[in-house]
């Protein structure tokens, strides 16, 4: 699989995707919301209610970014979420989020690597990764790390840009590549970030392959969601 970097520099993909989400930490609500049309809210949702059904106690939330995720997940599911993150900048604005909606004493946030979990094995009762596997630089490392922390019989949930197929395709690909990353710029000033969001999308397996990649890491069984007419997919992978 091609690997794309934000900036492509002499850096790590790590180094860049934290630079990056630093840089863009201050509007990356905003972006992300006009962006989508907040059609993301409806997707974190769908992953939420889904999950609700493992009766959940405890979650990692992995490159949680502001805790929306996090978030949705506490109100929906009544659990303990621990959200972990490697951009200290967007877990800086998640931490005032949470503190403003007085859920502080239910959601914890930290800095960490996705591919070097600080936490043990069989741990969790679940754990989602939204918008965040295609930014991890050893894919497969990453996958592994997220199956050993979860309990035994229990998912791992996966939410993730995929692609649009059929008569929508191509247009949906005008906006994503031009309009998109033209907006993101403006708003972000940062002038690779929201050109790296449709390059990855683009590099990214999904749908089959995806599930291939996830029974190839070890886990039992996979089932998988596409949202809005596959712009989106959530997975579900069973240790």
């Amino acid at each position: 699989m091609e690997q794309v970097k934000p900036y492509n520099s002499g850096a790590s993909k790590k180094s860049e995707v934290e630079d990056m989400f630093d840089n863009i930490a201050p509007k990356y609500d905003l972006l992300n919301h006009v962006l989508s049309m907040k059609i993301d809210v409806a997707w974190r949702n769908t992953l939420v209610k889904w999950m609700k059904k493992d009766g959940v106690k405890e979650v990692l939330d992995v490159a949680t970014g502001t805790g929306d995720l996090a978030v949705a997940i506490q109100k929906g599911t009544g659990a303990q979420v621990v959200g972990l993150d490697l951009s200290q900048q967007m877990l800086n604005v998640g931490i005032i989020k949470i503190k403003k909606l007085n859920l502080d004493g239910r959601i914890s946030m930290q800095k960490g690597d996705a591919e070097n979990l600080p936490f043990e094995n069989d741990r969790f009762d679940a754990v989602s990764v939204a918008f965040g596997v295609r930014n991890f630089e050893n894919l497969n490392k990453g996958l592994q790390e997220l199956r050993r922390v979860v309990k035994s019989g229990n998912s791992v949930y996966i939410l993730e840009f995929s692609k649009v197929e059929g008569l929508l395709g191509p247009l949906y690909m005008f906006y994503f590549k031009n309009i998109l990353p033209a907006i993101g710029k403006l708003i972000s000033k940062d002038n690779r970030a929201y050109t790296y969001l449709p390059d990855s999308v683009n590099a990214f397996p999904y749908g089959e392959k995806m599930k291939q990649i996830l029974l190839d890491t070890g886990f039992k069984k996979v089932e998988y969601k596409k949202l809005s007419l596959g712009i989106a997919t959530i997975y579900k992978a069973t240790k």
